[in-house]
């Protein structure tokens, strides 16, 4: 077919239709050489030479060229496509390795934490556990120690000789010391050299003759009157009022370290002091005032006031000391007490204000466990504090009140009357007032304000909670509105 060219130069309007297309260039017999053009240009790839049978059609048919370049770019286009996706998964994979080695120190960091979250909680556990061992082993040991006096006073009284005997058991607390020492250390030491590390408590130069008699004799004096004291209230009042008034010596240490050590001010503590005080005057006039309660409440405060002047005085020149130290410090009372406290007995017993007709008749298996119990009560105060928290073995200490309350009411020896009870619920409470710590204000206001933002957190959770239960529910009912596109 004969193409006749238009005025404007194009011949038909296939010859239009294919230029704007791109196939310019039309000739006769197009339409049966058409799929073979198509199928050159798509096997032909980008670079690569074509066969020979179609180098021939495009060399004579110029317009065909074109279209060939112009499929050229179309194919490179593909080609990158698909190197394209070949390099976005290169790269995710090693992202997903760079991620691999992230997570993997993150992993472990959490399986650090959660072990050591389960460390302490299993050493809070532990420590909960014998705290609670040590409140029993304090508070019976006090009880047994207060009733096996009151036992022995039925045949034997003497006092002094029996606060002489018990202290000079207090030899023995190093020696248990370094047994366990022996036991539990995994670098054990010998005894000269674990004696002169404990003896640091004296000062850098250890324990010398000046320093055992500077140091030492004062606080042997003001432990001997302690227990004498106790030992006589004993005689005049029950176990239970006697362990319940030496329960105030709590607030004659905070009242001394107050005025001698310049402790902070605690109103609190003002407080509790202030109730124990009340206690004693209760406690006096349960009894009418009768003489002997009166004298039995004087000797158990100035027993409280001893113990509490022990205490002020080896804070303020010992200082603070570990179990080693403690075991030392309370032996070396034993030795004193054992080579300069020894003629008092002596002179009480040929004055015969202390007397007792013969060695064998004296009550020696009450006076051995008596002795052992107040070592034991010694030791155990010392280790609690060690093993677990310090306020326990206070806890345990007030505790000895109603196991004291206990034997007497299966002995029959006391008889609760509303003044002796209400002294003794005061004394206990102005004790455990005591044992609130300095900063216990504003340990309650993080307490309340954690609560208050727990309630406030639950309260937007249950909003939360129930607009969702809202939604949920139009959604069911087919209320969702559809936006516009």
């Amino acid at each position: 077919m004969d193409v006749k060219a238009a005025p404007n130069g194009v011949a038909t309007i296939e010859d239009r239709i294919l230029r704007i297309t791109g196939y310019y260039g039309y000739y006769p017999g197009y339409s049966s050489q058409k799929s073979t053009s198509r199928s050159s240009v798509t096997r032909c790839k980008p670079g690569a030479n074509c066969p020979s049978s179609h180098s021939g059609i495009s060399r004579q048919l110029s317009p065909l060229s074109v279209t060939e370049d112009s499929s050229a770019p179309i194919l490179e286009l593909q080609s990158r496509g698909s190197s394209g996706v070949c390099g976005h998964r290169v790269e995710r994979q090693n992202r997903s390795g760079d991620d691999g080695t992230q997570t993997h120190p993150e992993n472990s960091s959490q399986e650090n934490r959660i072990k050591a979250r389960c460390r302490s909680c299993t050493s809070m556990v532990l420590k909960a556990v014998w705290g609670l061992l040590i409140i029993l082993s304090v508070s019976s040991s006090w009880v047994g120690t207060t009733q096996i006096v009151k036992i022995t006073y039925k045949n034997f009284y003497c006092p002094f000789f029996m606060t002489w005997f018990s202290t000079n058991w207090n030899i023995m607390f190093f020696p248990v010391y370094y047994s366990g020492h022996l036991a539990t250390a995994q670098e054990k030491q010998s005894p000269m050299k674990k004696f002169r590390e404990c003896s640091r408590i004296f000062g850098e130069d250890g324990l010398t003759l000046k320093l055992f008699l500077k140091r030492t004799a004062p606080f042997s004096i003001l432990w001997t009157l302690t227990n004498y004291l106790y030992l006589l209230a004993l005689k005049k009042l029950t176990a239970t009022d006697v362990s319940a008034l030496f329960c105030c010596n709590k607030a004659f240490v905070f009242l001394l370290s107050w005025i001698v050590l310049k402790d902070r001010f605690m109103g609190v503590r003002i407080v509790a002091a202030i109730m124990a005080i009340t206690g004693i005057v209760m406690m006096a006039y349960a009894d009418n005032f009768h003489t002997d309660s009166i004298i039995g409440v004087a000797f158990a405060v100035g027993s409280a006031s001893t113990s509490a002047l022990y205490k002020v005085l080896f804070k303020m020149f010992l200082g603070s000391a570990n179990f080693g130290e403690a075991a030392h410090f309370v032996s070396t009372l034993g030795f004193f007490n054992l080579i300069f406290i020894s003629f008092t007995p002596v002179i009480l017993y040929f004055t015969k204000v202390e007397h007792w007709s013969s060695f064998a008749a004296l009550p020696w298996g009450y006076l051995c466990g008596m002795a052992g119990l107040w070592l034991a009560f010694n030791i155990l105060v010392n280790v609690g504090v060690v093993l677990t928290y310090p306020i326990l073995i206070s806890i345990g200490t007030v505790l000895s009140v109603p196991g004291n309350a206990a034997v007497d009411l299966l002995k029959q020896e006391v008889i609760f009357n509303v003044v002796r009870l209400a002294a003794t619920i005061i004394i206990c409470i102005g004790f455990l007032l005591m044992l609130l710590p300095e900063e216990w204000d504003e340990i309650t206001l993080r307490f309340i304000n954690s609560l208050k933002e727990k309630k406030s957190e639950e309260h937007v959770e249950d909003i939360t909670d129930s607009s969702v239960h809202l939604r949920s529910r139009s959604r069911a009912n087919g209320t969702v509105s559809i936006p516009l596109a």
